[in-house]
């Protein structure tokens, strides 16, 4: 009976042992999982936080460019319109200022409205990219911290058919060469533009590029005449993408990506 109870004793307490180890590696593993979400939670602060701060400069780049256009453009009678949530600063085409229906090629009052806001994204821009050699200098630039990753000059078409002519098919090719020659004469007004390069990658690339959308991405909203409503989509918009430094996880993984090359 002795002998039974001494093995009786003796299996409770290797169970009682037994449950006590699941418990500490429960409480183990219990206290990594919160290391760890703690860790990814400040890692998603840092990422929010830098998006933020990237999205904030681009604000004031937006702002400093529609106040400078603005002042400029008064005597021509156009209002540039910035978009801070989307990052678009658009060139408005009232009265037909910039390109006539089914035209591809900027008005004479056009070249002079996008010459100007060539010469003042030339001042503003270098505070936010990094420059080839003779290349625009940097002025002004106060707390300017994130770079731009690209700038993209979209152009737009009404929605009214367009009959092809040679190799141009439909609005959509309508609206490229419209982006095209708008990047023409910003580049011609303002040669530095094509200075200004994004360094993120293994090779400098111009932030200047061109798309088109055709009658794609009409103006929400607005009133007047269809012609008025069509002459408002036949428009240049300019996008600003921006840079958002990586956070720390982003970074090691790249660093791993870049040693494994």
């Amino acid at each position: 009976m002795e002998s039974r109870g001494i093995r009786r004793s003796r299996n409770e307490e290797e169970e009682e042992s037994y449950f006590i180890s699941m418990a500490d590696m429960m409480v183990g593993l219990l206290f990594i999982f919160i290391i760890l979400l703690l860790y990814f939670a400040l890692q998603m602060k840092e990422a929010t936080a830098q998006l933020k701060g990237a999205n904030d400069d681009r604000t004031v780049l937006l702002e400093r460019l529609e106040d400078r256009l603005n002042t400029r453009l008064a005597a021509y009678n156009l209002q540039i319109e910035i978009n801070t949530e989307t990052g678009v600063l658009s060139l408005p085409n009232g009265d037909n200022i910039l390109f006539a229906t089914g035209e591809w090629e900027l008005s004479g009052q056009g070249r002079e409205v996008v010459s100007i806001v060539g010469q003042e994204m030339v001042v503003v821009l270098p505070c936010y990219s990094d420059i080839l050699p003779d290349g625009p200098p940097r002025t002004d630039c106060g707390g300017a911290s994130h770079k731009i990753d690209a700038i993209f000059v979209e152009g737009h078409t009404d929605s009214v058919p367009f009959p092809p002519r040679g190799n141009i098919r439909d609005n959509l090719d309508l609206s490229t060469l419209r982006a095209t020659r708008t990047y023409s004469r910003l580049t011609i007004a303002a040669p530095g533009l094509e200075k200004l390069v994004n360094r993120s990658g293994t090779v400098p690339v111009p932030i200047l590029s061109v798309s088109g959308y055709g009658a794609q991405r009409p103006v929400p909203g607005g009133g007047g005449t269809e012609e008025q409503q069509n002459a408002r989509n036949r428009r240049i918009d300019i996008r600003f993408l921006m840079i958002a430094p990586p956070s720390d996880v982003g970074r090691e993984i790249n660093r791993r990506m870049e040693g494994e090359r």
